[in-house]
Formats: C-alpha cells, structure tokens, sequence
C-alpha cells in the first residue's frame, strides 16, 4: 500500500486539483452531487461536459470510475506510487481500482478511501475482502455516539476508517480482521490528517487488557448460514447474532470508568422468547446501564432479500438455491424475526444499572447521540431520594413543546401531549396538574414548591398530588423532558 510520504503526495494533488467538499459543490451543483447519493453518474457526467482539467480529471477517476487520459494527470506527482500499488492502472489512459472521495463531519474535512459503489445500475459479485466506503450505516452510526471530546476512543471493525472523520478524540485505535480494509482506511486516515494506532484482528483481540472511554462499532452483523460464501464487512465467522452478543459482552470489559459503547446491530428474534429479554441476558451480566432501541423488524424474507441483493447475488441462477438455504438455517435456529436497532451501554458502576429496551420505529431527530448521553446522564438525578428531588429546581428541556387536542371551541382540550422536538421525539400525555407543574419548571423554584401552588390552584390535598405526580415526573427527567436547572 501507499507509504506515509506517498499519501502526503496524494493529498497534494487532490487539494492542488480541487478534490474538496466545496471545489464538488461548486463544479457539480445540487442536482448532481443528489445523483451520486443515488448511486447515479449521468448528471455529473454531464456537468463535467468535455473539461479535462485537474478537477475534472480528478471527479472522473476517483468518484464517476471512468478512464482519464494519463497526459491529463501529468502533474501529479504521486501517480507512480499508485501505479506500482494498484491503485490505478493502466498507461495512456488511467483507470482507478479504488474509490477516493471527500467526506466531512462537523469536526473534521478529508477523504475516504474504499472499494467502488456500483453506479448505473451495475451489479456484480464484490469481491470476500470488499471494503465499504460511505453508507447510511456508517453515518447512523456516527449520530450516535454521544458528542464531546474522548480521551481514548476505540472504531471496532473500522473499514474504511470513516468514524475517525466523526471522532473528537485525543487517542484513537481503529481495528479490523480484514487486513485490505486497513490499507484503505490507513489512506483515508492519512488524507484526512487524522492519527490513530491501526491494527489488525477480530473483536477485542488487538486491544487485550485496555480501556476506553468510547467504543464506537458497526460490527458485521449478517446472520449468514455456516458455509455460506461471505462478506468480511458484513458477516462474520459466528452463528445467528453471536458476534454482536461478543461485541455487547466483551466490550463492557474495555470500558474506562464512564465509557461508552455504541454499537449499531441486528439480533434474532427467536421462538418463545421476546427480543428484549434475550438481549437483557447480555447486558445485566455487564453491569452497565443501558439504552436499546429496535428500529426495524424485519421478517426472515425481507431480510434474507436485502442481503441476497447486497452480495449481487439477485438475478443469478443461485439465487434461489441461496434463498432457500438462509430460510432453512433460520428455521434451525428458531430465528423468526430479525431486529434491526441501536445498543449503547456506559459503565457507570452502579450497584442496580438502569437498564431500558424500547420498540422505537418513530421518526427521530439526529443526531441522536445526544440524546444518548442524556439519558445516561439522567439515571442519577431521576433516582434522587424523594427530599432531594422535591428539593432541586429543575427545567423544561428548551425542545419541549405541548401539543393540546380537542373539540373546536370547547373550554377544555381533551388530551395534553408534551413532546420533544429534539432527540428521539418522544411524546406523553399529561392531565391538567402534572402539565401545570412541568410547565412551571423554569430552573428557579424547587419542585416541591411548585406542586404546593398547584395543588392550591386545583383545590388539591398537595400530599395526594405529591405522591400522584412523582413517579411520572421522575420518568420525564430520566427521558429527557426535564433538566436540572
């Protein structure tokens, strides 16, 4: 692969050309940058019309995977070290063998280096160590890690080394079993500026009897039959979902005190057992707290048809043969459902974590990774002891809104809904006292005051209303819906 110095090369050239986030915007235009999220070249093909400038040459080669002329490239000075890597060949006219292409995060600007995206409508066979570049699983992932600056941050199974362009971190270390995801993502961390250890094994392997502070991983988490032919980026050697039970247990054990772990995942919902207590058997034993959230569920058709798609495999004369097979397994594993979600976990060390599965396919406002940290910033101060609770003063979060329903001019709405605007836009119903009270909490009165006044207002034994309205003002803080002020 491309040493240290011919990388620095590289991004010289590609800076020297305009390869930027905003040297594309301004040469491609809307319409065609929406065609290349489409896995479509035609507009920008077109927008590039018959130019054969640096720039030009530059998007031809690295996003739109057509021949350059190799006169065009004459400035560059790194083209023989990709040469003689292979990462382009040919000798009058130059073809690219990879996928360069800018990338940018609120943090941080540079390239990703990975395997090509099929344009066109081109389908194909990728090749067992095929090295994805930027997907809608990559970007998930990165919303939702909580924001804030990490000591020691670990990308498990980093591909392409995208999550670093995400990260903000004082240390990282990227790992992977496929030894070519780490000489593309070794590229992209270098074009992008960003250090980090790289090294190469399965799981929690290359990292043995370290912590972190952050572990951010979108573990292959396909559940493939045995034998089948496989991905590297999405399946590994492991039957049904038992790689993401590893990645779950195991990264407990690689937490610093206060560490988080974010893992996108799917798991098997199996005969006689619902979801929610089969992934519970992984995260009690870790004592952490922990916050999961299934997004999807997919019976084993749909999901077996995603990613018999995935590996180029619709259309063939396998694909049946294929298809059969995954239903099959499923069925001997009891698999009858498969569910698709996020898992963060941060040890928190206490004696009796807050653990909490929630079927969430609502629309959520991302990123979510805030939303995360709260809730796990929020354990504490929603099981304050009663005096203390009563005694804080506390605050509506600035996203809240109250929703009223009811009859056209009647005096009185039928339901009140408060709901978040923020985060994954959770909504409650609340009856008149406890809307009054939420509503009062502007940071400055202690809650115990405030359900006083509102008992006077509504002609209500405070005590019975005290007792009535804190178990569900204890959820609104754990939720989100109050801050302490």
């Amino acid at each position: 692969m491309l040493s240290t110095a011919d990388i620095g090369l590289l991004r010289d050239d590609l800076v020297a050309a305009g390869y930027t986030i905003d040297g594309l915007t301004d040469r491609l235009g809307g319409t065609a940058l929406a065609g290349l999220a489409r896995n479509s070249s035609v507009a920008a093909s077109r927008a590039l019309g018959g130019d054969r400038d640096p720039q030009a040459s530059a998007i031809r080669l690295w996003l739109l995977q057509q021949p350059v002329a190799a006169d065009d490239l004459t400035s560059w000075t790194s083209l023989s070290a990709l040469r003689a890597t292979g990462l382009v060949v040919g000798d009058a006219e130059v073809r690219a063998t990879v996928e360069i292409k800018p990338h940018g995060s609120d943090r941080s600007e540079g390239w990703i280096c990975s395997d090509a995206t099929p344009l066109d409508g081109r389908v194909g066979k990728p090749r067992e160590d095929f090295v994805l570049g930027a997907s809608p699983a990559s970007t998930t992932l990165s919303q939702l890690v909580p924001p804030g600056r990490y000591g020691r941050a670990l990308d498990l199974g980093t591909g392409c080394g995208i999550q670093a362009l995400h990260l903000d971190v004082a240390q990282l270390v990227v790992t992977d079993l496929n030894p070519r995801a780490l000489d593309l993502a070794r590229i992209s961390l270098g074009l992008s500026g960003i250090p980090a250890e790289v090294r190469l094994g399965s799981l929690y392997e290359p990292v043995a009897g370290e912590r972190f502070d952050l572990i951010a991983t979108n573990p292959p988490y396909v559940m493939s039959p045995p034998g089948d032919a496989r991905l590297v980026y999405r399946e590994g050697s492991f039957t049904a979902d038992n790689l993401v039970r590893q990645v779950v247990t195991g990264g407990a054990d690689h937490l610093a005190d206060g560490g988080t772990l974010t893992v996108l995942a799917n798991w098997a919902v199996t005969t006689g057992q619902p979801w929610d207590e089969r992934l519970a058997e992984w995260i009690r034993p870790t004592g952490c707290d922990a916050l999961v959230l299934q997004r999807e569920l997919l019976d084993p058709y749909e999901y077996i048809e995603i990613w018999l798609t995935d590996a180029g495999l619709s259309g063939t004369p396998e694909y049946l043969d294929r298809y059969r097979s995954w239903l099959d397994y499923f069925e001997s594993a009891g698999i009858e459902a498969v569910g698709m979600g996020w898992i963060a976990l941060r040890k928190a060390g206490r004696e009796h974590p807050s653990i909490r599965f929630d079927d969430w396919p609502h629309a959520v406002h991302q990123p979510v990774g805030q939303a995360f940290g709260d809730f796990f910033d929020a354990v504490g101060p929603s099981r304050l002891a009663e005096a203390d609770f009563l005694a804080r003063a506390w605050q509506t979060h600035p996203g809240l809104v109250q929703e009223t329903i009811g009859d056209p001019g009647a005096a009185d709405p039928q339901h009140l809904v408060l709901r978040q605007q923020y985060g994954f836009g959770r909504a409650v119903e609340a009856d008149t006292a406890l809307a009054a009270i939420v509503g009062a909490c502007d940071g400055d009165l202690p809650l115990g005051v405030l359900i006083g006044a509102v008992a006077g207002l509504l002609d209500v034994d405070a005590g019975a209303l005290r007792d009535e309205v804190v178990p569900p003002l204890r959820r609104l803080v754990a939720d989100g819906y109050l801050l302490l002020g």
